[in-house]
Order: structure tokens, then C-alpha cells, then sequence
């Protein structure tokens, strides 16, 4: 069996086989996506900050001819946020003027692009700069037991999903891990494309501790050795005594057990936590030492996702539309997954 074959396999699922079989993204707009930056623009400054609604086209694409339109270079433009090409997207994009008064933004000449408002900013938009996407997404030609897909939508609203990362984060056919391994060997890359290499292994690390521990029905209860995510932020704590106190936020959600982003060093969890993610590193050992050599530090991100808001309703009998809120560098293709194959 092949490397890309391999990443293909199915990862386990924590509620057992979906009950639906439907196809996602018949149109663009089946799949919608909203940014939410979480801050609002200040009014002034030398860049504008514009919000895009996209249908159909790359956001790297967006970005260059946003700046070829405004006359600027394309390290003008910034973006929070890399969003789906085949889908209906909606979100914001500065652009560095300095000095320049802004163009007829509604003159942009792209009949799949427009651009919705404009306003001044002080600083350009950087990467990751953002709280999370609100998504609509419309699942079609649905086949399957509608008691049981309502069934498994109570359960994700209330216990949410393991928090693996996307298909897209691995290539086509899964072939970003294979060109992690022989990058890792020796093989040179162009250093644009270096970083999404070194993602793509560290996820393939991940996501194998979160499907080890989706079997053991530990992706969203802790084991022995546990480090802690706190929601909505890149820190972590532990390992320490599974205490009341750590119950009742890891039931309302305040906290969630993680898993490694894997680096130089060893990962910081004990006892039957650490012993898996080592077991696991040593598994992948190629591309643990990669990432080590890489300098690449260790981090986590937590096993559980919680789509916030999450509602449902049938728009016909083969028609169910899904929407929900998730915080930045989460998958909502990782929610629908639960629920139904293609």
C-alpha cells in the first residue's frame, strides 16, 4: 500500500459508522464560510481593510489581484486566513495604501469577487489573526436514517467531535506527508512550500494520537498524564490530579485534553498519556526527528472540537442544512464526517 494510500485510510469515528451517505459542495453555495476577526476595524490608518465575499476562487488569487488593482505590491495585501476555494467565503483582506486614497473598490473586475465594505485600519492583517469561521453548509442526495443522523446531532452539540485536521492540510491524495518524509531525506523544496510540509507532518503526528485515543474513547475524557488546552487560546498546563475543579471545566467545555505538536524535545505528558504519544512518535519516527531537526517547538492543540451554536433542519427530504461556529484551525469537514460519508 502506497503513502498516499495510507494517509487515506479512514480515521476512526467517536459515534460509529455515520448513519447518512450525501454529497457536500453540489454548488458553491452549499458550502458558506464566514470569518469572525473578533476585533473591529479602528477607521483610520494607512490600509484598508476590505471585506470579500468570494465565490469560486483562491484566496492567494484574491490577494494578487487586490494589490494589482490598488497598485501595490502583494506584500501589501494581508489575510487572517486561507478559506475554500469551491465555496461561497466572506472575508477580510487589508491592503497598505500609504498615502494613496483608496480606489473604487465596487469597480473591481472580477465578476466572482466583490467587495462588500471598506474602512481604514492602522496595521495589516496578519496570519491566524482571527477568532473563528461561521459556516452553512448544505448536505444533498441524502440517503440513510434520519433518526439516527438527529440522534448523532444531539450527541455532537452536546460532546462535540475529535478535532482532527482536514483532509486538505495533507495534499492531494495525502501526498504532503509523503514529500514531509522525503524532504526530511534530503530532498530540497522551495521554502514557500517548506512550512506547509512541516504542517502536514506534525498533523499526520496528531491526528494519530487523536485516532489511538478516539478508540479508547479517551478523545474527550483525560488519561493519566494529562496536558490541558484551555478553549479559545494556544495555552496549556498540566499534567496534575484530575480534581473536581478540572471535571466541572472540562464539562463546560473551559478546558479540553490535548495532543502533540510535535517538536524538538519530549512532549510534556506522563503516564498513560505520554506513553502513547511516544509509542506514536516512535511509529513515525521519521518524521518526529524531522520536525526536531526542523527546530520546531513542541506544541498542543486540544482532541476535542465544539461546534458552537450548532442547528440543523431538513430543507427537504434529501436536503439537511448545517450551521455552526468553530474557532480558528478547526475543519468543519471534520463535523460533517460524524454525520455522513460521500
Amino acid at each position: 500500500m502506497s503513502e498516499s494510500e495510507l494517509a487515506q485510510l479512514p480515521l476512526p469515528w467517536a459515534y460509529g459508522t455515520p448513519p447518512l451517505q450525501a454529497r457536500l459542495r453540489v454548488t458553491p453555495e452549499d458550502f458558506v464560510v464566514e470569518e469572525i476577526l473578533g476585533y473591529d476595524a479602528e477607521g483610520t490608518g494607512e490600509h484598508a481593510l476590505l471585506w470579500v465575499e468570494k465565490r469560486g476562487a483562491n484566496t492567494d488569487w484574491v490577494a494578487r489581484e487586490l494589490a494589482k488593482f490598488a497598485g501595490v505590491s502583494q506584500v501589501a495585501v494581508g489575510y487572517a486566513g486561507m478559506k475554500d476555494r469551491h465555496a461561497v467565503t466572506r472575508q477580510t483582506f487589508s491592503v497598505q495604501l500609504a498615502g494613496k486614497p483608496d480606489p473604487d473598490w465596487s469597480a473591481f473586475p472580477h465578476a466572482e469577487v466583490k467587495v462588500l465594505a471598506a474602512t481604514r485600519h492602522s496595521r495589516k492583517l496578519k496570519r491566524g489573526a482571527l477568532r473563528g469561521n461561521r459556516f452553512v453548509l448544505v448536505l444533498r442526495e441524502v440517503q440513510g436514517d434520519r433518526a439516527a443522523a438527529e440522534l448523532v446531532l444531539t450527541q455532537i452539540a452536546a460532546r462535540g467531535v475529535p478535532n482532527y485536521y482536514g483532509e486538505q492540510r495533507f495534499g492531494r491524495e495525502g501526498g504532503n506527508v509523503a514529500q514531509a518524509r522525503a524532504m526530511f531525506a534530503g530532498r530540497r523544496v522551495e521554502r514557500d512550500k517548506r512550512s506547509f510540509l512541516l504542517s502536514a507532518a506534525r498533523s499526520q503526528i496528531f491526528n494519530s494520537v487523536l485516532a489511538a485515543r478516539v478508540e479508547r474513547d479517551a478523545w474527550d475524557r483525560p488519561l493519566d498524564g494529562e496536558i490541558w488546552s484551555l478553549a479559545g487560546s494556544r495555552s496549556w498546563f498540566g499534567p496534575e490530579p484530575f480534581t473536581d475543579v478540572l471535571a466541572e471545566r472540562l464539562a463546560r467545555a473551559d478546558i479540553h485534553p490535548s495532543g502533540p505538536l510535535w517538536g524538538q524535545g519530549e512532549p510534556p505528558t506522563q503516564g498513560e498519556a505520554g506513553a502513547l504519544e511516544r509509542e506514536i512518535g516512535m511509529a513515525n519516527s521519521d518524521l518526529a526527528t524531522g520536525l526536531a531537526l526542523a527546530r520546531m517547538d513542541q506544541e498542543r492543540r486540544p482532541l476535542r472540537l465544539m461546534p458552537k451554536d450548532l442547528k440543523w433542519h431538513w430543507l427537504d427530504d434529501a436536503a439537511l442544512e448545517l450551521s455552526f461556529e468553530l474557532p480558528a484551525g478547526a475543519y468543519a469537514t471534520v463535523v460533517v464526517r460524524e454525520l455522513a460519508q460521500s
